[in-house]
């Protein structure tokens, strides 16, 4: 039983990394970085736990406002926090983050990391008697965090290669501040409790995919202008010579 939940916990988050490293078909980043950006962002639970814990001890709002403080407050900033920590200690500064796509590959395996914890812990312990988590949160919670990533991962690969301190730093904080709100935003709806909130939950799952696949799809599509383009430029040297 133990060891069914646990495939069924770890197996969202691991499909997910493996389509994201599939992804990058042009350019793929080292395995061993991959997998310590994962590894990493795993461990970055326990940190998390810590302070989402401290931060609860301070909820002292009533019915709707307590669901806000928690959903953008305790969850969505600490955990965006420290999965965007991760990617800045690790591949933020590495040479084999040459390109823009390899920002949102490194922050969705820090997502990943971090989501497929979560997952073991709400899948085979938390809830482990409901059969239906599992599969409501590798349909929706595991993918969020995903998505979540690849929003962290676009500006974070804007703030990379800015030409100047000021859209540097701006960025990097858009790569904070922007994947707390949709994160803020997914929990919220499900905290609140509100039917009329309830009917926004789906539109804004879908609006979660449409806006983040075309944030990959942009950066797929220069990764492979740049391999053409890098290609041609070998072929000619190669005609010279």
């Amino acid at each position: 039983m133990i060891t069914r939940l646990f495939i069924i916990a770890v197996a969202p988050g691991l499909a997910l990394a493996l389509a994201a490293y599939l992804t990058d078909r042009y350019d793929r980043e080292p395995l061993h970085l991959l997998i310590k950006v994962f590894v990493l962002g795993a461990l970055s639970v326990i940190p998390t736990a810590i302070v989402e814990r401290f931060l609860l001890s301070f909820n002292i709002f009533p019915g709707i406002f307590s669901a806000a403080y928690t959903a953008f407050i305790v969850a969505g900033f600490t955990e965006e926090f420290f999965k965007r920590g991760v990617v800045l200690r690790t591949a933020y500064y590495h040479r084999a983050f040459d390109e823009k796509l390899d920002g949102i590959i490194y922050a969705v395996f820090a997502a990943l990391g971090f989501a497929t914890i979560e997952n073991i812990m709400y899948v085979v312990f938390r809830f482990a008697a409901n059969p239906y988590v599992g599969l409501y949160r590798g349909i929706l919670s595991v993918p969020a965090h995903m998505l979540f990533g690849v929003t962290m991962g676009y500006y974070l690969s804007l703030s990379r290669f800015a030409r100047d301190e000021f859209h540097r730093k701006h960025f990097l904080r858009k790569a904070l501040t922007v994947p707390v709100i949709l994160h803020g935003i997914f929990d919220f709806i499900l905290m609140a409790r509100i039917p009329a909130f309830m009917g926004l939950f789906f539109p804004f799952v879908l609006y979660l995919w449409i806006v983040n696949l075309r944030k990959l799809n942009e950066y797929a599509k220069e990764s492979k202008e740049i391999y053409i383009r890098a290609q041609a430029g070998w072929e000619n040297r190669q005609n010279w010579e």
